[in-house]
C-alpha cells in the first residue's frame, strides 16, 4: 500500500469511520511494513499476525464514534505489561507473564486501539541512547548510523519508520522525548500521575511516566486524553484531566535560558538550530523572557549523583545477586551504586530538591512555559559504544530535572540540520498545564512545514478549533438542561448557546436520580466498564458561567467530562453516595432515549 494510504491517528481513524480503509486492512499493513522494513531490533515480540487482524475484523460490529483510537494499531514498549505478551524490561532473566494488562493499555484497547507487539528498550529503562540491550540495536528511522535514543528505542524508531501511528515508551529522565527528536517524531511526557503506572516496570517509582509517540501533537493529545484518569492500583495516580487544546494564546511568554547558559557541547549546528526555532516562536507571537537555567542543571544533577539511582537498584537488586552476569553491564554499573546510598544522604537530597523545586515555582510566576532543546547533540551508534555513560549523560542534560520538578514535557521536531540530522525542542510546563503544551506545540510544528517522521509524510493542516470569545466557557450537559428539556431555558435565559450534539468517552455510566423532576447522575467508571452517553454542549459566558454553577443543588457535581474525540470539558456529574437508591439507565445511552421510554409507560 502507498503513500496515499492514512498515516496519523486522525486519518486513519476518519478512514475506518468512513469505510475507506478496514481496521483489518490497516492492521496487515502494519505488519507488511514491519516485514519490508526488516529492522528484528524494534520488536522483543510481535503478535501473530492472523491473531491482530482477527481482533480488527470484530470491531466491525462496534459503534465506531464512541471508540477514539477504533482500529488504530499501537506498539507498546516492554516495560509496560500487555497480556498475551512477556514483559521483559529488555532482559531475557527478568522476564515474566502478566496476567492482565497494565491500566494504560486496557485502557487503549477500551478505545478501540489493537496491539501488535512490545518494543525493544534500554534494559530496565537505564538510558538515553538505545543502545543497551541484548535484543540488538534498532536503526535510527532518519539515520541508520545514528542512535535510536532511548530508553524507549523500538517505539520511537516504530512511529518514525511508519510501522505504526502511536506507542507507548516511559519517562523517567527523558527517555520519552530524547527518541522523538532522534527521530523526528512528538514525545508527550504527561504530567506526573496522570497516566497510571500500575503494570509498568519501575525504574524510578516515584518518577516514572508512561509516554507517547506520535506523529503529530494532536495525535499524541488524543492518546493522553484516552489513557488519563486516576487509577486505584496506582497509588502514584493523580485525578490530573489532561484539558482541551485551544486557540494559541495571544500574551504567550516563554522562558529561554540566560545567555552563556546553554551547553551544546561544541555542536554549532544544533545551536544554531535552537536559535532559529526561537525566532519562529518570535514570529507566532511569542514573548520570549530569560530565566536563569542553573538550578534546573543542579536538580539534574541530583537524579544520577543522587539517592534517585537507589530506585534503580531496588528493581533489579535480586538479580544483581543472583545473576548478575544476565544484566547489561553499563546498566549493571550504574545501578549497583544504588545499593551504597544511606537514608541520611536522602533525606538531604530531598531537602535540597524542595528549595529547588520552590526556585521552579518562582520561576513560572513570570513565564507561561521554557522551550529548551531536547538534548544538546546528537551522537553515532559507534560513538556511544566507545563512551557509553559520558554521552549518554550529555543527552539528558535538558531532560533529567524535568519529572524531579514535577513538571509536564511535550518534545517537537523543529528543524532537519543540513547534515540530515533532526534537531527538536521541548516544551516544559509544571505539573497539570498538558493542554498548554499541546495547544501552543500543535501550531509550531505545524508552522515548520516539516514532513513528519523519516518516511516524508506531509502534514495535513491543523485542524480548526471552534471560535469563541476568550471569555466563553463549555458546559456539557446530560439530562434536565438538554434543549427541549424542562430546565433547559435556565441555559437560554442565561444566553447560552448549542455549540454541538456529542458523546461521552465510553467510560461513564448514567442513573436516573430520584429528584424533582427527574434528573440523572452522570458517573465516570473504569475504562470498559461504562459506555458513551450522549450529551450537549452549551456556551456560557464566564459570568453566566459563574450563576449557573452557583445554582447547581447537591447531589450534582460539575466536574471534567471527557468526550468520545478525547477533549475534556466542563459538565454535570453526580456525587456517587446518593446512587444507592438510583436506578442505573446507561443501557439508554443518554436521557433523550430513557424520557423516551418513560413516556409510553
Amino acid at each position: 500500500m502507498g503513500a496515499e494510504q492514512p498515516e496519523t491517528i486522525a486519518a486513519i481513524v476518519a478512514a475506518h469511520r468512513a469505510g475507506t480503509v478496514t481496521p483489518a486492512q490497516t492492521v496487515a499493513r502494519t505488519y507488511q511494513r514491519i516485514r519490508d522494513h526488516n529492522d528484528p531490533a524494534i520488536f522483543i515480540s510481535l503478535r501473530d499476525e492472523t491473531d491482530a487482524i482477527a481482533e480488527a475484523e470484530k470491531l466491525a460490529g462496534k459503534d465506531a464514534a464512541s471508540l477514539p483510537l477504533y482500529g488504530v494499531p499501537v506498539a507498546v514498549k516492554d516495560n509496560i505489561d500487555a497480556l498475551g505478551f512477556p514483559t521483559t524490561a529488555a532482559c531475557p532473566a527478568f522476564s515474566y507473564t502478566p496476567t492482565h494488562d497494565s491500566t494504560a493499555v486496557e485502557r487503549l484497547r477500551a478505545a478501540g486501539a489493537i496491539i501488535i507487539g512490545k518494543t525493544n528498550l534500554d534494559q530496565f529503562a537505564t538510558g538515553l541512547v538505545g543502545v543497551r540491550s541484548p535484543y540488538g540495536i534498532p536503526k535510527n528511522s532518519v539515520r541508520e548510523d545514528l542512535i535510536p535514543g532511548g530508553s524507549s528505542s523500538g517505539s520511537a524508531v516504530a512511529v518514525g519508520a511508519g510501522l505504526v501511528p502511536l506507542s507507548l515508551g516511559t519517562d523517567t529522565a527523558g527517555s520519552g522525548r530524547v527518541p522523538a527528536m532522534l527521530n523526528n517524531i512528538v514525545g508527550l511526557k504527561p504530567s506526573l500521575g496522570m497516566i497510571s503506572t500500575a503494570g509498568l516496570v519501575p525504574a524510578c517509582r516515584t518518577l516514572d511516566c508512561i509516554s507517547v509517540f506520535a506523529l503529530t501533537v494532536d495525535d499524541a493529545a488524543l492518546a493522553l486524553s484516552v489513557m488519563a484518569g486516576p487509577d486505584q492500583a496506582d497509588p502514584f495516580s493523580r485525578d490530573r484531566p489532561p484539558g482541551a487544546i485551544t486557540p494559541f494564546p495571544t500574551n504567550l511568554r516563554l522562558g529561554v535560558p540566560r545567555d552563556g547558559q546553554l551547553i551544546f557541547f561544541g555542536d554549532k549546528k544544533s545551536e544554531a538550530a535552537y536559535g532559529e526555532a526561537l525566532k519562529r516562536w518570535t514570529a507566532l507571537g511569542a514573548t520570549l523572557v530569560e530565566f536563569d537555567l542553573e538550578p534546573f542543571y543542579e536538580t539534574a544533577r541530583l537524579l544520577y549523583e543522587g539517592p534517585w539511582v537507589a530506585e534503580r537498584y531496588l528493581v533489579i537488586k535480586n538479580l544483581l545477586a543472583s545473576a548478575p552476569d544476565t544484566i547489561h553491564p553499563v546498566t549493571r554499573e550504574i545501578t549497583a551504586a544504588g545499593a551504597r546510598l544511606t537514608a541520611a544522604e536522602t533525606f538531604s537530597a530531598l531537602y535540597r530538591l524542595q528549595g529547588l523545586r520552590k526556585i521552579a515555582e518562582r520561576t513560572f510566576a513570570n513565564i507561561d512555559a521554557l522551550v529548551l532543546p531536547t538534548a544538546p547533540t546528537t551522537y553515532t551508534t559507534a560513538q556511544v559504544l566507545a563512551n557509553p555513560i559520558e554521552l549518554n549523560s550529555r543527552l539528558g542534560t535538558y531532560t533529567n530535572f524535568v519529572n524531579l520538578l514535577d513538571l509536564c514535557g511535550l518534545a517537537v521536531p523543529a528543524s532537519m540540520r543540513a547534515d540530515g540530522i533532526p534537531f527538536g525542542i521541548t516544551l516544559l510546563a509544571p505539573a497539570g498545564h498538558d493542554a498548554l503544551l499541546a495547544s501552543i506545540g500543535r501550531v509550531f510544528h505545524a508552522d515548520t512545514k516539516m514532513t513528519l517522521g523519516a518516511k516524508g509524510i506531509v502534514q495535513a493542516p491543523l485542524v480548526a478549533l471552534p471560535a469563541s470569545s476568550s471569555d466563553d466557557i463549555p458546559i456539557a450537559v446530560v439530562g434536565a438542561h438538554l434543549s427541549g428539556m424542562v430546565l433547559n431555558g435556565e441555559l437560554t435565559a442565561l444566553n447560552a448557546t448549542l455549540i454541538e450534539a456529542t458523546k461521552t468517552a465510553p467510560d461513564y455510566k448514567l442513573y436516573a436520580l430520584k429528584t424533582m423532576p427527574p434528573k440523572p447522575g452522570l458517573l465516570r467508571v473504569q475504562a470498559g466498564n461504562g459506555a458513551s452517553i450522549e450529551l450537549e454542549i452549551w456556551s456560557l459566558s464566564a459570568v453566566a458561567f459563574g450563576k449557573f454553577v452557583n445554582a447547581i443543588p447537591a447531589p450534582m457535581a460539575i466536574g471534567t467530562v471527557r468526550l468520545a474525540d478525547g477533549r475534556g470539558v466542563k459538565g454535570f456529574l453526580v456525587e456517587p453516595e446518593v446512587l444507592g437508591e438510583a436506578r442505573d439507565i446507561t443501557a439508554y445511552g443518554g436521557w433523550r432515549a430513557y424520557m423516551a421510554e418513560v413516556a409510553k409507560t
